[in-house]
């Protein structure tokens, strides 16, 4: 019996050619996030990414409009696994969302790539021209609104002192983060980012929680 009885040449061909675009897709997100860790935006060529890539300028722009484009599709990409991977629920409480602040820091220590990628661009996207500017304004305040949400309902619950900022609380909580991350990029084979982290998220949930306790063991 012929293999291809049975089936639709035009679809398999279809699928398969989707396949190969998703493939190169990745590959190219996995470049740009290497070249604009070492490059930043503005130094970055994507003459040079479609090279690494081993397909033409012309090829990378048929995926990717603009150099713009792809450095919004790289870290929308990203957010998108971090989002999933350990916002996918809500956190219950103000540990909680700590803890999943620290998986988070403790993953980001495990691919020092991105990383470093995510200090160079949002040091550069203070600039308001820049292109992902928008992006690290929109994310700063949507992680920080998501943890002041979850510290004022357990303050109404009566298990976080009344009267804390906790929008404070949770902007020191991510500005800490972001600065020992920028630290341990900086000799990441001697900075327990994590550990550290750690240690200042414990020090904070004991300040403001009502009966002193601070991240489990």
């Amino acid at each position: 019996m012929d293999r291809n009885q049975g089936r639709n040449p035009r679809t398999n061909g279809t699928r398969g050619s989707y396949a190969v675009g998703d493939e190169r897709r990745a590959r190219i997100l996995d470049a740009a996030v290497t070249h604009f860790a070492r490059w930043g935006f503005h130094a970055s060529s994507m003459a040079r990414i479609a090279k690494d890539v081993g397909i033409t300028q012309g090829g990378l722009l048929h995926h990717f409009r603009s150099k713009e484009d792809l450095l919004v599709s790289v870290l929308e990409h990203s957010d998108e696994q971090d989002v999933e991977r350990f916002f996918s629920r809500n956190p219950g409480n103000a540990t909680e969302a700590f803890t999943a602040i620290l998986d988070l820091a403790e993953y980001n220590a495990g691919r020092p790539g991105r990383t470093k990628m995510f200090n160079v661009l949002a040091g550069e996207a203070g600039e308001p021209a820049h292109p992902a500017h928008g992006y690290f304004e929109r994310r700063y305040r949507t992680v920080i609104d998501k943890i002041t949400a979850v510290l004022q309902r357990d303050m109404a619950d009566g298990t976080v002192e009344p009267g804390t900022d906790c929008e404070a609380a949770a902007t020191e909580l991510v500005a800490v983060m972001d600065g020992l991350q920028l630290q341990w990029a900086l000799a990441p084979k001697t900075y327990d980012m994590t550990g550290r982290l750690r240690l200042y998220a414990d020090r904070l949930l004991r300040s403001i929680t009502v009966d002193g306790s601070g991240m489990p063991a």
